[in-house]
């Protein structure tokens, strides 16, 4: 399935669409997610002074159907800001359009224009469908994963 995919910044209008997506985006990762945490993480995307930022894939109906919720982290060691990739999703109606591709190519050229280093992110190790399209826009790190449960 190819269809054409538009990339944008999140809008205020997207709203119904979106909490559509990022839903299903947290059914996938099995993460139990209620209305008040997406309401959190939508007045994040809206504040201009907040560091997360979305972009948004439109298809040619004008339909949302992925995102990528993104933000800049330093990076002591090299002295310079990444970009961390924090969630990417894509419509299961709509994969095979090239809307992850897309998602990451305009997410590349964020961090272009911001001057940042790199783009980095993590996967689920099961996540076959989605390491393919990583397999072949980024390279694979030899970094190991950890962390502590604060809460």
């Amino acid at each position: 399935m190819s269809t054409v995919v538009r990339i944008r910044p999140v809008m205020i209008e997207d709203l119904p669409a979106w909490e559509v997506l990022y839903a299903g985006y947290a059914a996938f990762y099995k993460v139990a997610q209620t209305q008040a945490m997406r309401d959190t993480v939508w007045s994040w995307l809206m504040d201009p002074q907040h560091e997360t930022k979305a972009l948004v894939a439109v298809d040619a109906n004008g339909q949302l159907i992925g995102l990528a919720h993104y933000r800049p982290f330093a990076r002591p060691l090299s002295a310079t800001t990444g970009g961390f990739l924090d969630d990417l999703f894509v419509d299961p109606e709509a994969r095979g359009s090239g809307a992850a591709d897309a998602l990451l190519e305009a997410l590349a050229q964020v961090g272009r224009e911001r001057g940042w280093s790199v783009i980095r992110w993590i996967t689920a190790e099961d996540n076959y469908r989605a390491r393919a399209v990583y397999d072949r826009k980024a390279e694979r790190t030899k970094w190991l994963t950890y962390e502590i449960k604060l809460a």
